[in-house]
């Protein structure tokens, strides 16, 4: 795959995230959205940053078992049952990200919910990632 990240000066610098992505490959892969389910089917981790470690651990580990790395992702969506606490805790989310995903960048929202499939979840990501 490749993948050209897009950052026009026309708009706001981005910090973790892509504007756009021109991705070209011949395998898509849809990942399911993830929490922070352990292989129990358990919520663990009592705070957004630990939450958001696993699910993206998750993500990880179905893109990989897909044939895929972190670089490959194309676009990734953030569920957060707390916007406020989300961007309190962005600097730590962002390290985590680099330290899970590296600094290859998809493109990113992050989406406000009411409350996530697991009762106990604070985060859930789901994505799409091009394969070469």
């Amino acid at each position: 795959m490749t993948a050209e990240r897009v950052n026009p000066p026309e708009l706001s610098p981005p910090a973790g995230f892509s504007h756009a992505v021109v991705a070209t490959g011949s395998r898509l892969v849809f990942l399911a959205g993830q929490t922070a389910l352990d292989a129990d089917g358990k919520v663990v981790g009592d705070t957004l940053p630990e939450q958001f470690a696993r699910a993206l651990t998750n993500l990880l580990t179905a893109l990989r078992a897909a044939g895929g790395t972190p670089a490959d992702l194309a676009r990734v969506t953030v569920y957060a049952t707390d916007v406020a606490a989300y961007r309190t805790h962005a600097r730590e989310l962002g390290r985590i990200w680099r330290e899970l995903a590296g600094r290859d960048y998809p493109a990113m929202a992050v989406v406000g919910a009411v409350r996530l499939w697991d009762e106990q979840a604070l985060v859930e990501l789901d994505g799409f990632a091009l394969l070469p």
